[in-house]
């Protein structure tokens, strides 16, 4: 089979060559105790043969979790964003640690992740929420590492930075959605692909008009009828503001463009993405929600891992359902597809105005509506200054900091004009 492009490659290309025979794989973990980091945990631990890990960072506020981690791990280093958070974890790891037994190496501080990211290893499985993860990203692509990107918002916000370190099939998605992609591409050439269908489980509140979600509470929004994750990925399903950074993942990742990538609604979540062939066939991906799946994809490549996550029974009557998007009450995916387009700076402000718009929503400072509202309103006054070949990382952080600053003034003005 060839590749799927000719002259470059996709960034995400599953018939890019890999030495299944290369023995056990030595793995980073960043973000290792968010939702991402301790199912790929479970899965190393279940795997002793295939995968070690050899060191693990965290923001730093689950010091506790982390000091178990590299014991039951033997990590050799650990790193916390928070340079305060230094001696707690250093208590936790004594008491993890049996006495005499040398503990890990600690590093901290905000580049501490980055540093980890270009160590010596094979695989990078960057796990961290948000467009800090942009900087790890770019470490572990110039150091040569395969990385297995969780963190859609580094390449949404980089993305002609991430493609321009980037060797072809150098990234393996881990996102449930990308990876479906990524199997089901598996089965053509580009030349043959009609389009991407990205599939949504439309969150708690499908079927609700725009009006019928002026009210809705954050306690309503972090209630996900079919995923536990984070609360602010679990916001961004709510809006679907998720399906939007997706819909920007898929094309940069697949050089797709955007007229040829579908949304539509599955609320059981159990086809997690689908490939359309210009002979008319269509071929789904589907599994029982659980990420284990996806992150032995970004692990393990090309070889499977058994038993990675649970498998259907198929003894038992199910239903699935699609459904259209209602691009009305959830614009999110059109804003998000627009500022794909115009490429530049304008993801990276969307993305950071979403960011502060999910805290401001989470903390009662804005309604849920007022949500894409404000970021919308945020992208409107940015425009896109920097764009093309031209963007570098000084404009990404520069374009985030006005977005964060401006989003948040918005929103401080509309609850101030709410309570007037």
């Amino acid at each position: 089979m060839g590749p799927m492009s000719d002259s470059p490659a996709p960034l995400a290309d599953p018939h890019i060559a890999f030495d299944p025979a290369e023995g056990r794989r030595d793995i980073v973990v960043l973000g290792s105790t968010g939702s991402i980091g301790t199912q790929a945990i479970d899965l190393v631990l279940r795997n002793p043969d295939r995968f070690r890990v050899t060191a693990l960072s965290a923001a730093g506020g689950r010091v506790a979790l982390l000091a178990e981690q590299a014991r039951l791990l033997r990590a050799a280093t650990v790193a916390v964003a928070r340079a305060d958070a230094v001696p707690a974890l250093r208590e936790a790891l004594r008491a993890e640690y049996g006495p005499g037994e040398p503990l890990p190496e600690i590093l901290a501080g905000p580049d501490a992740a980055t540093d980890l990211a270009a160590s010596d290893c094979h695989t990078v499985l960057n796990g961290i929420t948000g467009s800090i993860g942009l900087a790890p990203t770019l470490a572990a692509l110039e150091a040569g590492r395969t990385l297995a990107l969780a963190n859609k918002e580094s390449l949404i916000v980089g993305g002609p930075l991430v493609k321009a370190l980037a060797k072809p099939g150098q990234i393996i998605p881990v996102d449930s959605e990308h990876a479906a992609l990524f199997q089901a591409l598996a089965a053509g050439t580009r030349a043959d692909v009609r389009k991407l269908v990205v599939t949504a489980s439309g969150g708690p509140f499908r079927g609700r008009t725009r009006t019928e979600l002026s009210d809705v509470t954050p306690k309503d929004a972090l209630a996900h009828p079919t995923w536990a994750m984070g609360p602010v990925i679990t916001v961004n399903s709510a809006t679907l503001v998720n399906k939007g950074l997706e819909v920007i993942e898929a094309h940069l990742l697949y050089d797709i463009p955007f007229e040829r990538i579908e949304v539509v609604v599955h609320p059981q979540s159990y086809v997690h993405s689908m490939v359309e062939f210009t002979d008319g066939s269509t071929l789904a991906q589907a599994t029982p929600p659980d990420m284990r799946g996806p992150i032995a994809i970004g692990l393990g490549w090309p070889q499977r891992v058994p038993d990675a996550a649970p498998a259907f029974d198929w003894t038992k009557a199910s239903a699935w359902e699609f459904f259209p998007l209602d691009t009305e009450a959830f614009p999110s995916v059109g804003l998000a597809r627009h500022v794909g387009a115009l490429g530049g700076t304008a993801p990276a402000v969307f993305n950071a105005a979403n960011e502060e718009c999910v805290d401001a929503f989470l903390s009662g400072r804005l309604p849920f509506n007022g949500i894409m509202d404000t970021v919308t309103e945020v992208v409107g006054e940015h425009g896109n200054p920097a764009g093309g070949t031209r963007l570098t990382l000084p404009d990404v952080l520069e374009a985030e900091t006005w977005a964060r600053a401006r989003a948040t003034e918005l929103a401080r003005k509309a609850t101030a004009e709410a309570r007037a």
